[in-house]
């Protein structure tokens, strides 16, 4: 099976520690966020979890811990952007994070890492020129260290109309603009260019719109192929990836960007860090006792073929 961490926060930047105790001891627990007395429990075992996906803009946390994720195929997406602090509040600046994605692609391999550069936002600050050379000079950086990079718009979600109204779409004209360009710089850069976001029109104009996170990418990472009975939809509307089980929580990601789905509140945020335990087995505060544990099917997908 595949366990992924990072479709509700941003478990590498913020909890580390937490996770590798949740390896150490075998197992984690998730409270369902729609059914919260509801607890699913998940053995984390080399044995059934073929890989761990993890999705961080600020990997480096991680890096002491990493020999203990070894036994455990992997596969990460880390995100780098133009934006400064006005809208990614607590996310280190550009350089690091290219350094830190440098090295971890060298331990985990170039297979295993991809660069995402999304939501793309355009205002008087983050022009469309700011963002195309931003994305060419960070195009230039990687593309010894991925084969893979990721672009979107931003998704106006109603919360997040609400928190930040002055936070708009692009225009269409705009899209393909950026698009054309990012197309232009990925193929000099021989990277797999990918939209994560709703334009499905845009493969009128040679964006690959098949989804950005697909079991061909995790098949890649491990060498195998994978054998999965049963596919899990992301937005049924627009969005093929290939949905895995998330053990993180929606309101605990730090990074404040203002543009997040997975925080609503950064009163809430705050509080259930301050809630957290490295040694729970919940990512946020401990079992009551009203909890109803369900233990999850879980099975190995590796069918023994490997993965050209």
């Amino acid at each position: 099976m595949i366990i992924n961490t990072g479709q509700r926060t941003d478990i590498p930047a913020f909890y580390s520690k937490w996770f590798v105790n949740r390896l150490k001891d075998g197992y984690v627990m998730v409270r369902n966020p729609y059914y919260p007395k509801l607890v699913t429990k998940f053995i984390l075992n080399p044995k059934v979890v073929d890989v761990i996906g993890f999705c961080s803009k600020n990997p480096s946390p991680m890096f002491e811990y990493l020999d203990y994720l070894k036994p455990y195929g992997q596969f990460w997406y880390v995100t780098i952007t133009c934006f400064e602090k006005d809208f990614e509040v607590n996310v280190p600046p550009i350089t690091k994070v290219i350094d830190d994605f440098k090295y971890l692609s060298t331990k985990v391999g170039k297979n295993a890492i991809g660069w995402r550069y999304t939501p793309i936002i355009v205002n008087d600050k983050y022009t469309i020129k700011r963002h195309i050379d931003t994305f060419r000079y960070i195009a230039n950086e990687l593309k010894d260290y991925t084969s893979l990079v990721v672009f979107g718009f931003v998704d106006l979600y109603d919360k997040l109309l609400k928190k930040h109204p002055e936070i708009s779409d692009c225009s269409n004209n705009e899209k393909v603009i950026i698009a054309k360009e990012f197309l232009n710089i990925a193929k000099e850069c021989h990277f797999d260019l990918r939209l994560c976001s709703k334009e499905k029109w845009l493969k009128d104009y040679g964006i690959d719109v098949n989804g950005c996170m697909r079991l061909e990418d995790y098949e890649r990472s491990i060498g195998y192929r994978l054998d999965i009975k049963q596919k899990m939809n992301a937005r049924k509307s627009y969005c093929s990836c290939y949905l895995s089980n998330d053990i993180g929580t929606y309101n605990t990601c730090l990074h404040l960007c203002n543009y997040c789905y997975a925080n609503y509140d950064n009163k809430i945020v705050y509080q259930n860090y301050k809630n957290h335990n490295d040694d729970s087995p919940l990512l946020i505060g401990n079992l009551k006792n009203d909890d109803i544990i369900k233990e999850a099917k879980q099975e190995s997908y590796k069918n023994g073929i490997l993965y050209f």
